[in-house]
C-alpha cells in the first residue's frame, strides 16, 4: 500500500480536534484503519472530486464530515471538515 502522509495544516487540525472532540477524533482514526486496509472500503464512501478540485478525493468520516486527499505516489491528506467548511474553502 501507499504511504499516507499529511499536510502540516492537517496535523495541526487534527490536534485540535482531538482537543475538542474525542468522539469524532476516534472516528477519524477507526477510518483511516479502514482504509489502511482498503482504501476503496465501501463505509469510506470514497469519491473523487470536480471542479476546481478534480485531482482531489473525498474519504467520509461521517454523514457530514470529510477528509480531503490527493493520491500520487502516496496519499497526501491536507484538509478536513463538515462538507460545507471543506467545499466552501476550495471554491466547490
Amino acid at each position: 500500500m501507499k504511504k499516507v502522509a499529511f499536510s502540516p495544516s492537517f496535523q495541526k487540525q487534527l490536534i485540535q480536534l482531538r482537543q475538542k472532540d474525542k468522539k469524532l477524533f476516534v472516528k477519524i482514526k477507526k477510518q483511516f484503519e479502514i482504509f489502511k486496509l482498503n482504501p476503496r472500503h465501501p463505509s469510506l464512501r470514497l469519491h473523487k472530486l470536480k471542479g476546481d478540485l478534480k485531482n482531489t478525493w473525498s474519504l467520509s468520516i461521517t454523514m457530514d464530515f470529510r477528509l480531503l486527499f490527493i493520491e500520487d505516489s502516496e496519499f497526501y491528506f491536507f484538509d478536513m471538515g463538515t462538507h460545507d467548511q471543506v467545499y466552501k474553502r476550495k471554491g466547490m
